[in-house]
């Protein structure tokens, strides 16, 4: 049986939001939560993009039991592996045993502000290879110094760490990216029911470790009410992995989106209120070997969807009504 979780989504949401909507995840019986960590939006519609560092650290001493992490970070270019091992340790210190650290290549969207160019993905993969291994490296809490073909560090030290480092899971859209997190990662992300992935992970040496699956949904008292949100607010839901990428900015995001149709939109998303739709999407990570799914509700209505899923959907997997 799958643990489930809850989606903080920084695009849609402001800081203080996310805190309550965590809160009420909490209350629910939702074990575990991730958020996204952007520094822009997908559109401008969304609105937002807080920086994650700063809400976790505000999440951590809200919350008494919600196990936290990044859904995902990059830790290759905006904010690189030094800076993400000394962040990462200090939410491991903030919540000693619940702190996750997903990490991923990113999009261009929110790494090209550096100037430097986007590079290609075989390349953005070695870099997070090798971004992996300097996360690893510091928080030995060793003297560190690193000269690689990506990164430099000279002579760092991280002081403050939890007792044990966070675990490291890895997001994959590919069975090479799925290898990856197999042979580096503490545990796989996803957001597609795939055993291929599930598969080239655990092959590369994931066997036995969790994989995390994220479902967006959209909850309204109507399918056509959560339609049309979905549309509003998350039409970038079917495309495709290559523009998520590789385009650069909200507007470009908007002009792709304005070719999507409503019935790719029902098929990408679980759309309504109908409780054998929800759970028949989770039952599809379950089915392809994932161990965690979690919950992405699209729009602002985060309440209506939590007392939803605390009513409907938590209590066939064991958590709290």
């Amino acid at each position: 049986m799958v643990e489930l979780g809850y989606h903080l989504s920084s695009e849609e949401h402001a800081p203080l939001d996310l805190v309550r909507h965590a809160r009420l995840a909490e209350e629910a019986g939702f074990r575990f939560a991730l958020i996204s960590d952007h520094l822009h939006p997908w559109t401008d519609r969304q609105g937002q993009s807080p920086f994650v560092w700063s809400v976790l650290g505000a999440l951590a001493q809200a919350l008494g039991r919600l196990r936290l992490g990044t859904g995902v970070t990059c830790p290759i270019m905006r904010t690189p592996p030094w800076l993400v091992a000394h962040a990462a340790a200090t939410m491991g210190a903030l919540l000693p045993g619940r702190f996750l650290l997903g990490l991923g290549t990113g999009e261009n969207l929110n790494e090209h502000v550096l100037g430097e160019g986007w590079p290609p993905a075989a390349v953005r993969s070695a870099m997070l290879e090798e971004a992996i291994e300097v996360i690893r490296l510091l928080w030995t809490g060793e003297l560190c110094s690193h000269e690689g073909t990506f990164y430099r560090v000279e002579e760092m030290r991280l002081y403050t760490r939890p007792a044990s480092p966070p675990p490291i899971l890895v997001a994959a859209s590919s069975e090479g990216t799925a290898r990856l997190a197999g042979r580096l990662g503490d545990g796989l992300i996803a957001v597609e029911p795939a055993p291929a992935l599930v598969e080239a992970f655990e092959d590369a040496g994931g066997r036995g470790k969790p994989r995390y699956g994220k479902v967006t949904v959209c909850w309204a008292p109507t399918e056509a009410e959560a339609l049309e949100t979905a549309r509003t607010w998350w039409p970038v839901a079917v495309l495709p992995p290559v523009l998520m990428s590789e385009l650069r900015l909200p507007a470009q995001f908007e002009a792709a989106a304005r070719k999507v149709r409503d019935e790719d939109l029902a098929e990408a998303l679980v759309l309504g209120p109908d409780p054998r739709r929800h759970a028949e999407r989770i039952d599809a990570f379950a089915r392809s070997g994932f161990t965690h799914v979690y919950v992405h509700q699209v729009g602002p209505e985060q309440h209506g969807c939590l007392d939803f899923y605390a009513r409907e959907i938590l209590p066939r997997l064991g958590g709290a009504p």
